[in-house]
């Protein structure tokens, strides 16, 4: 190839290269022709999807009979226009006096008229919608055939009816024949809200009904409401052929209580015989009450009862769940102060049970899952009944329903509120509790109440607070010798030796060291009970005093959001002011304490004693604002005792009181005795190491 024909192709592949540049589609151009593609694809698709439609089967003659046959059968007659109507999933049908169906199928998000699909006169629709409307009709009714009567009512307006009392108030929906709503009529929740115990948006129950071939769950049907007075209602469902099935609620009069009855009449033509239970399941999503969320998800939890009195809970500290295949008498979907109760006339035949923490949703504190098995017969006109319990958790109201509700049977609702072990609910049952509703009958200031309440227990005890007091004193008037006795004994070879010395010294005054713990002993279990008793008070729930907006709740005075590691789950986001006074209090009386005590030569126990307040404060700090503010008021009562005590007893005639004691012949007492005989057996173990070194 010589120089001239190599050039000539150059200059040709420049040519072609510039011609084939200039002349490239756009952007635009390329989008365009994609779209192109994609669109003779689609109809490509749709064209086969057609023809792949067109070999469905029509609507038979025998078909469009047995569809006229099935809407007599299952549908609701109206006679004022003289149609029969069903409505199944997506299908509306009606059937007139003549016998000719009408109505619509929804296929492709459009409305169908059957009319043309019975007389296959579908020219004038496109084949894929045409045959996905007979398909669709197809469905419907091989569902209501399977519903049978209660496919008559899958559909409906929602609607609801109210019951109410003076304290509570029942919204009961049509869909599912269930209560929709239950408000509390005289309690706001920490939002200002009234407190609602169940809500159509999250919480739900529902009857199961098992046929031979088919489950029915009360909550797909929509009910007619059949209002017999102004407490009474029936949710009701007439299934035909003479059979119906509902619920009748009534509410009683000034209570939170609920009767819930399942009627029904001619079931055994659509439950067989052997069926023998009917299912229960209750779903509720426990609202968020209370200002302090983490006090409120440590005293929420999915309670239960078993026939024989015995009450049991899920944890409330982290997700449960409990599966009890024995008879169960009540469940009770538990708030910290407020309580669903569903308990049986008779007893659930097995329950499972389930409860999850919602952590990360601030309206929201635990998810329950009810699953409960009932004795079920289809002859019985009312085979199961029930009592709701929709209310506070208070002592007075809750043993009142258990007397007159249940009067043949301990139902233990009380047991829903949080009061200790049985010596310390003992306590509060039998005094702190007649004598904080007696107070609260006539006063209405519960910060007055709780003092006088701090006042009664103080005379009650003063016996022994005066006892303790007088050992308080003789030990004060015998530290110095005390002291003496500890520096004249030093070391731990020399404690037996100082610890008789010292037992001799209180023998010959007339002083127990041990006496000043009685009464602290005789008190503790009171502290205890009111540690269970105040933040478990509804009384005292949104009560303000002085500062503190509700003294059931922490009175924070500074909060913050940031949380501090290791103790923001139970110092929590703020200081509580009535904890920090009772922190100083109890401080101030440690001192006071120490002042009447020798030295024991141990340094670290003085700051030890001082370490118990701190840690008061970090425990009680979360707590309710009522008990900080009574722990306040009995550590100022009791410094007050002890000042006014130590003006008015002498303690030079306790002084000269001591020494004729100890003039006095003594005889040993246990204590002594048994430290004389440790003392003698720690000198012989001494002796013979002694006489053991000496043969080394």
């Amino acid at each position: 190839m010589d120089k001239n024909t190599l050039t000539g192709l150059l200059l040709m592949g420049l040519v072609i290269f510039g011609f084939m540049w200039l002349n490239k589609p756009s952007a635009e151009e390329l989008e365009r022709q994609r779209q192109e593609r994609a669109r003779m694809e689609a109809e490509a698709t749709q064209k086969a999807a057609d023809l792949s439609d067109l070999t469905l089967d029509s609507i038979t003659p025998a078909e469009t009979a047995s569809i006229a046959a099935t809407i007599r059968e299952l549908g609701q007659s109206d006679t004022l226009i003289g149609l029969t109507r069903l409505h199944v999933d997506n299908v509306n049908l009606t059937l007139d006096a003549q016998g000719q169906v009408a109505g619509t199928v929804e296929a492709n998000g459009q409305q169908i008229p059957v009319a043309p699909l019975l007389a296959n006169d579908v020219a004038s629709m496109k084949p894929s919608v045409a045959a996905a409307a007979v398909r669709n009709l197809r469905e419907g009714l091989a569902t209501a055939a399977r519903y049978r009567g209660f496919a008559r009512h899958l559909s409906g307006d929602s609607t609801t009816v109210t019951l109410a009392n003076n304290l509570l108030t029942l919204e009961i929906s049509n869909k599912g024949g269930a209560i929709a709503r239950a408000s509390l009529n005289d309690y706001k929740s920490y939002d200002s809200t009234a407190v609602t115990l169940l809500a159509p948006a999250t919480d739900s129950y529902s009857f199961t009904l098992t046929s031979a071939t088919q489950r029915f769950e009360t909550s797909e049907f929509f009910f007619t409401p059949v209002v017999e007075n102004d407490s009474t209602v029936t949710m009701m469902l007439d299934l035909g052929d003479g059979a119906s099935w509902g619920i009748r609620y009534t509410l009683h009069p000034d209570s939170y209580l609920v009767g819930i009855d399942v009627v029904q009449s001619g079931m055994q033509a659509i439950i067989p015989s052997s069926v023998a239970t009917m299912d229960f399941t209750w779903h509720q999503k426990m609202r968020r009450l209370e200002a302090g969320r983490v006090f409120e998800e440590r005293n929420s939890a999915l309670y239960y009862m078993f026939p024989d009195g015995d009450v049991d809970n899920l944890s409330e500290g982290s997700d449960d769940s409990e599966e009890i295949n024995q008879r169960v008498k009540w469940v009770s979907c538990k708030n910290q102060f407020f309580s669903a109760v569903l308990m049986a006339r008779s007893n659930f035949a097995a329950a499972d049970l389930s409860s999850r923490i919602l952590e990360h949703d601030p309206d929201y504190i635990k998810k329950m899952e009810i699953a409960l098995t009932l004795d079920y017969s289809a002859t019985l006109a009312n085979p199961a009944s029930f009592v709701m319990y929709l209310g506070p958790n208070s002592y007075p109201i809750m043993k009142d329903v258990e007397k007159n509700i249940f009067p043949d049977e301990n139902m233990h609702l009380t047991n829903l509120i949080p009061l200790g072990w049985p010596i310390f609910r003992w306590i509060s049952t039998l005094i702190i509790i007649p004598v904080f509703s007696f107070l609260g009958s006539f006063i209405s200031n519960y910060g007055i109440i709780i003092l006088i309440l701090t006042i009664f227990i103080k005379v009650i005890l003063y016996p022994f607070t005066y006892k303790s007091l007088i050992s308080q004193a003789k030990m004060r008037l015998l530290a110095p010798e005390l002291k003496a006795i500890n520096e004249k004994y030093p070391g731990n070879e020399n404690a037996m030796k100082r610890q008789q010395e010292s037992m001799a010294l209180y023998s010959r005054a007339g002083a127990n060291p041990m006496s000043g713990c009685l009464p602290m002993l005789l008190q503790m279990p009171v502290l205890v009970a009111m540690f269970w008793f105040f933040p478990s008070a509804i009384e005292l729930r949104g009560e303000s005093f002085l500062w503190a907006k509700d003294l059931a709740a922490p009175d924070a005075i500074i909060s913050w959001t940031a949380d501090i590691p290791l103790i923001s789950s139970t110092f929590g986001n703020h200081i509580s002011l009535f904890c920090l006074l009772m922190t100083i209090t109890n401080i101030v009386y440690t001192y006071l304490n120490m002042q009447t005590q020798a030295s024991s030569g141990m340094p670290g126990m003085k700051w030890m004693m001082y370490l118990m307040p701190l840690m008061f404060l970090f425990i009680f700090n979360n707590y309710a604002a009522g008990l900080s503010y009574y722990y306040l008021l009995s550590l100022l009562i009791t410094i007050i005792m002890t000042f006014i005590f130590r003006k008015v007893v002498s303690e030079e005639k306790m002084r000269a009181k001591m020494a004729e004691n100890a003039k006095k012949p003594k005889k040993k007492g246990w204590m002594a005795t048994k430290l004389e005989e440790a003392q003698k057996q720690q000198e012989a173990m001494l002796r013979e190491q002694q006489r053991r070194n000496r043969r080394r």
